[in-house]
């Protein structure tokens, strides 16, 4: 696998790899994939709003991962930053390649000396991802019950944090 970082002249890869995971695995997102439709591509290209992808030797995306400092125009919030959209196809499930994104995500964000924490969002039932990020050393600080309603069918969504350098 190799680690790249994706930019808007990206979009359109990024943009059938992560439907497919709105599709695939609709139940553990918080958009649909009717949202994403129009969306434009999630960050910005630079240190602090990027998004990361893993790709395998035919050049296939297999996970993705994007953070955006949370206060880009508010000075009280610049202290963190949102990670958001991280999704490894189910073919590559277990490989540890959320951990690599993870560790590179982390990695970088830890270059930006005034960002203090990363916070996440991520529905209460998707234990996997869970224990990922709480092995990476994100600790849940907030359950929000029916925070996300598809159809019927309502959804959890915890809030998780991690706390750097300090």
């Amino acid at each position: 696998m190799k680690l790249i970082e994706l930019t808007s002249n990206d979009h359109d890869r990024y943009k059938a790899f992560f439907m497919n995971g709105l599709h695939t695995h609709r139940d553990c997102f918080r958009i649909s994939p009717d949202d994403e439709q129009t969306e434009p591509f999630p960050t910005k290209g630079t240190a602090d709003s990027f998004t990361l992808g893993l790709l395998t030797d035919a050049g296939e995306l297999a996970g993705v991962v994007s953070f955006s400092r949370e206060g880009q125009t508010r000075q009280k919030l610049r202290h963190k930053g949102l990670l958001f959209r991280m999704y490894v196809a189910a073919s590559f499930a277990g490989q540890g390649l959320g951990q690599q994104l993870l560790e590179e995500t982390i990695r970088r964000v830890q270059t930006q000396t005034d960002i203090e924490q990363i916070v996440l969002t991520v529905v209460s039932t998707n234990h996997s991802a869970k224990r990922l990020y709480e092995k990476m050393g994100f600790r849940s600080f907030s359950l929000e019950p029916n925070a996300i309603k598809d159809g019927d069918t309502y959804h959890d969504e915890e809030q998780m944090v991690l706390f750097l350098n300090l």
